[in-house]
């Protein structure tokens, strides 16, 4: 596989060459600009190809571009409709940027992701910023050195503006820390932004960053990116380092980019993935928990079969001829705000028949001809319960704490209090469930029952739920060479992320198992908006996003980002929130 810094140069040739000040590839391109006059950049709903235009056009610098994103989270993240999306900015975006602006007139753009301000959620390393999954606990963690994904997009140009709020230790949909308090919704502020990636779901929708990082469990990049309108790609596990995110559940954990569009999208994926040799990296040679670590970048390259560049597959008409299977029993009861997600999904379906895909609704009858029950793939626990005692130990024991004198282990921060009140039983939960794993010597009832379930999770789960993905997929009635065909194959599923919408603040969305099938599996799922509904019995209410949710398999990131790409041209299913306007600085 080719290095990091080769990928980077050779995708930046490739822009450079086709670059213009107006990229027809960009669903927003134009809309700021009067043709044949220099391309100017609107910081709401901005895109990357737009930001780069802009400063081809010397009409942007980077340091501007990266104070006009401070200045939006000055004036909308805790004043004005206070948001709370934010943590810390970082002190050296602004030198950084200043840096890249006195290169870029000598040697022009640093990478594809040239001066590109990002919002990492705050569990993702960085040596310059407190990592604190949102816990006061963690405070005082600093790192020494960058997650292996910061660094990618450090590599590829990018500026890391900040760190934002979470679900604390990425625990749930709630979206609140101990840190910053209850994150909201950039649509509506009496609203939950869901979870865990919260912040980062509401700064990206409120366009306080260009692009932004979450990390995904269970659902953790795919829920806030529903209820917050955004394009969010939980990778297949094996493809993203787990180096420097603090975990959950490492045999689950993976993390992705979140972003308005799905273009920028690729660009992140493009510097987050790559190989590393830490022990950390949780890239191994299978899938299974047991396997070999990955051991060189060729190895990795032929595991994965990543591309030199995702914004290949950014085809405008990537819908025709596409073959997608929604799967009904995971649309919902039809009751409530889910007989509005399914009305949405239903149109966005027709949408892409009419651009030229085959969509097949099939029905539970039709799951079964497949040899497929989905309560039976999504009905596992989470690992989470099993691992987070140890692997959040794991993690803090991972560089010494004579500088920043942070906590040492899972068993500390429970001690610490530092965290909500609300999470005082889950940390309970986890040390409990924690212990009687790593404790073999421990025979009672409840230990030997909990370890028992771990191991039916490490060794029968994932053969479980990725041999009926690929049934699904494959459209055969069994999992030999015996297996009957019952049709072509299909590219992805379909489904909605979230079962309802945005749920009232300090609460959960309604998420169903959906989310379970790409953690379980380990294969990509990327979510994005369907399109805009105001809720039902409230026309003055603001419109909200309803999300649905792509799953293709393992290491098929391309074919995800072709459809998605299809579907954000044919439909531009994306309005940006009313509550977080231009600001009048910035409005020319």
């Amino acid at each position: 596989m080719k290095s990091r810094l080769t990928i980077s140069l050779l995708l930046l040739a490739a822009l450079l060459a086709g670059c213009n000040d107006s990229d027809d590839n960009d669903v927003n391109a134009g809309n700021d600009t009067t043709p044949g006059e220099p391309a100017t950049f609107k910081f709401v709903e901005g895109t990357i190809a737009q930001a780069h235009a802009a400063m081809r056009a010397g009409t942007l610098t980077c340091e501007a571009l990266v104070q006009g994103y401070i200045d939006r989270i000055k004036a909308y993240d805790d004043t004005g409709p206070t948001l709370h999306a934010v943590i810390n900015l970082n002190p050296r975006a602004l030198d950084r940027a200043r840096m890249l602006d006195r290169n870029y007139a000598v040697d022009g753009p640093s990478g594809p992701l040239h001066c590109v301000p990002v919002l990492l959620k705050d569990n993702f390393d960085t040596a310059d910023v407190t990592t604190t999954a949102g816990g006061t606990a963690m405070q005082y963690n600093r790192t020494p050195d960058d997650a292996f994904s910061v660094a990618g997009i450090i590599d590829a140009g990018g500026i890391i503006l900040g760190k934002a709020n979470l679900d604390e230790f990425a625990f749930g949909f709630q979206g609140s820390s101990s840190m910053e308090g209850q994150v909201k919704n950039a649509y509506d502020q009496s609203k939950g932004p869901g979870g865990s990636s919260s912040g980062t779901g509401a700064a990206i929708a409120a366009s306080f960053a260009m692009a932004g990082t979450g990390s995904d469990t269970g659902g953790s990049i795919r829920v806030p990116s529903s209820v917050e309108g955004l394009v969010g790609i939980r990778p297949s596990l094996r493809l993203v380092s787990q180096d420097g995110i603090v975990p959950l559940a490492a045999s689950q954990d993976t993390g992705g980019p979140m972003c308005r569009t799905v273009e920028d999208c690729a660009l992140m994926l493009d510097a987050m993935v790559g190989f590393d040799d830490s022990e950390h990296a949780n890239q191994r040679k299978a899938f299974a928990y047991d396997a070999a670590a990955i051991e060189s970048v060729d190895e990795y390259e032929a595991i994965t079969n990543v591309p030199s560049t995702y914004t290949d597959y950014l085809d405008p008409n990537g819908l025709n001829g596409a073959r997608i299977a929604a799967l009904e029993p995971l649309f919902g009861n039809g009751n409530g705000e889910n007989a509005q997600v399914q009305a949405e999904l239903m149109q966005a379906i027709e949408a892409m028949r009419a651009a030229g895909a085959t969509v097949d609704i099939l029905t539970a009858d039709d799951l079964a001809q497949r040899n497929v029950v989905l309560g039976d793939l999504t009905g596992f626990d989470s690992n989470s319960r099993y691992e987070f005692r140890n692997d959040l130990t794991a993690y803090l024991m991972s560089w010494p704490s004579n500088l920043d004198g942070h906590l040492r282990s899972f068993d500390e921060v429970e001690a610490s209090g530092g965290y909500e009140a609300r999470n005082t039983g889950t940390f309970a939960f986890y040390g409990t469930i924690g212990r009687a794993v790593e404790n073999a010597s421990d025979t009672s009832d409840e230990a030997v029952a909990y370890r028992a379930a771990y191991q039916r999770n490490l060794e029968e789960r994932p053969g479980i739920v990725r041999n009926g993905l690929m049934r699904i997929l494959d459209n055969r009635d069994g999992d030999d060479m015996n297996a009957n065909a019952l049709g072509a194959p299909y590219d992805a599923l379909l489904y909605p992320s979230v079962l309802g919408l945005a749920p009232a603040l300090g609460s959960s969305p309604s998420t169903g198992s959906n989310n379970r099938l790409s953690p379980y599996s380990g294969f990509p799922a990327l979510t994005m908006p369907a399109g805009m509904v105001v809720p039902t019995g409230n026309a003055a209410a603001p419109a909200l996003p309803v999300g649905m949710e792509l799953l293709a398999r393992e290491f098929d990131e391309p074919t995800l980002i072709r459809i998605a790409y299809g579907y954000q041209t044919e439909v531009r299913p994306r309005s940006a929130p009313t509550f977080t306007p231009e600001l009048a600085a910035n409005d020319d």
